[in-house]
């Protein structure tokens, strides 16, 4: 049975994009926003992020925005686009305090103000030592922002469609005119008519075996919409966040190290201050997981193994108790480790895609590297790629980008809105959507969707994670196509309609193969080593070659094609990055 709606704008994710998004939609109350997601809004991934989000509000020491700024284009390693990072860092002081004016309960300073903590790769005076500029709430700042936004959006009256998994992109006369959807309850496609759809469904750890990334994090929206002809803009550059739990990869915020905690080889040694003697381990989280994974290599994991320490026993109980709260319970329960008493075992883990669908500053879709736009169609947070983060993202910008181009995503969307009238839909809405559902149940032999998956995991962990060099890339590409053929003929067992997981994860997985293989071609094709992707076989950045951003579009017969666009530089000059 196929259910249809009309809205005058869907937000597609409940994240912080997207709901920050949905508030500034639902602020016209003529503006009729309905919100699609795949999980509980609640349980959306923003909610794990725990450290802290960025702003230079100065309430501890002297900060700018210019210095905030300066830090994420070097922590790009020079692929940021400028006009975009100068946008998110200047409006991060006011987004921060109009969330606390929306309810946030964020930390405070004895005499009440929002409390601030250094994070990794922020400075002031352009680099000269660090800074504390991540305003937190404990260390479960994406929690509190989620909840926050929620709350503002009942209050608001935004309408939630909760459990609906989004399956494809309608496009009418090239222009977005909704979405399709299956409900997971019942097993019917909705289709959604709308003026405007954002995508803000975020990344795609799940490519990875070790990955902070929730068992959600499948890239819908990035496969979706590659699908419908759109490009994937730097899917090359994918951070390893170095302090994930040892073999789960569940995330140790980095406001560990912002409170003190240093990393220790096998000796004992503090062995940051021989890879970055300025910053420490408070470095970029590419500088900081490369020396992770050169102790290891070297032998000088712990006991010879694959994992180093985080220590913070030295800060004592007041500290590791009162402001690190969610990590010390995940040290107790998923390791049996008191991290008042004992170190922390971590290991590199696959965390956030720089990469995704190419937009404007405003959240609009750009169909080309020249810039041509698609009406209707807007994309924010870690499924989007405005560039602020270029090849690799500075800790505590992604709940900065969530919010601040979720909000001017939701500002253009209810701009367009205005004026714009509700499109035509294609003739068989959900007839391609429909007929791929029905393919997958109806195999009665063949492997199950987790053997692949397994396979793909460990295959793009071996030879498209941390260090990379031509033939394992090359590996890789060659090992997802041969899984993307096995695909085509996996079976699921259950062929039921109501809460058919084993359907919907075997969708996903052909979500994580299309990224997977977008991915693996683009870091085959760059020659060259910057911030999160690290060649072993081209060590050096080379700007006269490769300052510019990978654009990948879906061909005919799935070939994949890229092309290329500048960055945009304004008053930063790439430099040597010094650390």
């Amino acid at each position: 049975m196929t259910h249809t709606h009309t809205y005058d704008a869907l937000v597609i994710g409940a994240g912080g994009a997207g709901l920050m998004a949905a508030i500034y939609l639902s602020r016209n109350p003529s503006m009729k926003t309905a919100v699609i997601s795949k999980l509980y809004p609640t349980r959306s991934h923003t909610g794990a992020a725990q450290g802290g989000i960025g702003a230079a509000l100065g309430n501890l020491e002297e900060d700018s925005p210019e210095w905030h700024a300066f830090d994420t284009v070097k922590g790009s390693d020079y692929l940021g686009d400028q006009d975009a990072i100068d946008v998110m860092c200047n409006e991060a002081v006011d987004v921060i305090i109009e969330l606390e004016h929306m309810g946030l309960p964020f930390s405070r300073t004895p005499d009440g103000r929002i409390a601030q903590r250094p994070f990794g790769g922020h400075s002031h005076h352009f680099g000269q030592g660090p800074v504390r500029r991540s305003c937190y709430a404990a260390d479960r700042t994406g929690h509190m922002i989620l909840q926050t936004l929620y709350q503002n959006c009942i209050k608001n009256d935004v309408d939630f469609f909760n459990e609906f998994q989004v399956v494809d992109m309608l496009m009418e006369d090239r222009r977005c005119c909704g979405v399709v959807a299956y409900h997971v309850d019942s097993g019917d496609l909705h289709i959604f008519r709308s003026k405007a759809v954002l995508w803000a469904t975020g990344g795609f750890g799940r490519v990875w075996s070790i990955t902070s990334n929730a068992v959600a994090g499948t890239g819908d929206g990035a496969a979706i919409t590659f699908r419908r002809g759109i490009p994937l803009e730097d899917m090359e550059f994918y951070q390893f966040h170095p302090t994930g739990i040892y073999k789960l990869g569940i995330l140790i915020t980095e406001g560990v190290r912002g409170e003190g905690g240093v990393l220790r080889n096998d000796n004992g040694e503090r062995f940051m201050e021989r890879y970055a003697p300025t910053m420490k381990d408070l470095a970029s989280r590419d500088v900081v997981s490369r020396a992770i994974y050169q102790e290891m290599i070297e032998g000088r994991g712990i006991g010879g193994r694959r994992f180093v320490y985080l220590d913070a026993t030295h800060l004592g109980a007041e500290v590791v108790e009162k402001k690190l709260p969610d990590i010390t319970d995940f040290c107790r329960t998923y390791l049996g480790v008191d991290p008042v008493k004992q170190p922390i075992p971590i290991q590199p883990t696959a965390h956030y895609a720089m990469g995704g669908i190419p937009t404007d500053i405003n959240g609009q879709v750009v169909l080309d590297e020249n810039g041509t736009l698609l009406p209707g169609c807007y994309a924010a947070g870690e499924a989007a790629c405005v560039s602020v983060h270029g090849a690799n993202r500075l800790g505590t910008n992604s709940l900065l980008d969530l919010v601040v181009f979720g909000k001017r995503a939701g500002l253009a969307m209810a701009e367009y809105c205005a004026t714009a009238d509700i499109p035509e839909l294609p003739s068989d809405p959900t007839g391609p959507i429909a007929a791929e559902l029905e393919r997958l149940l109806a195999q009665t032999t063949g492997e199950p969707a987790a053997k692949i998956r397994e396979e793909m995991q460990n295959t793009m962990m071996d030879f498209v994670g941390v260090y990379r060099e031509q033939a394992g890339i090359q590996k890789a590409v060659d090992k997802v196509r041969e899984l993307q053929d096995r695909y085509r003929t996996l079976v699921i067992m259950d062929k039921g309609k109501r809460f058919n997981l084993d359907l919907l994860e075997a969708w996903e997985l052909g979500n994580l193969l299309e990224l997977a293989e977008v991915t693996a071609v683009s870091a085959l094709a760059r020659t060259e080593s910057r911030g999160a992707h690290s060649r072993e076989d081209f060590p050096d950045r080379d700007d006269a070659n490769w300052l510019k951003h990978t654009f990948a579009y879906r061909r005919e017969g799935g070939r994949i094609e890229l092309r290329y666009k500048p960055v945009t530089i304004t008053r930063f000059q790439p430099k040597e990055r010094v650390y």
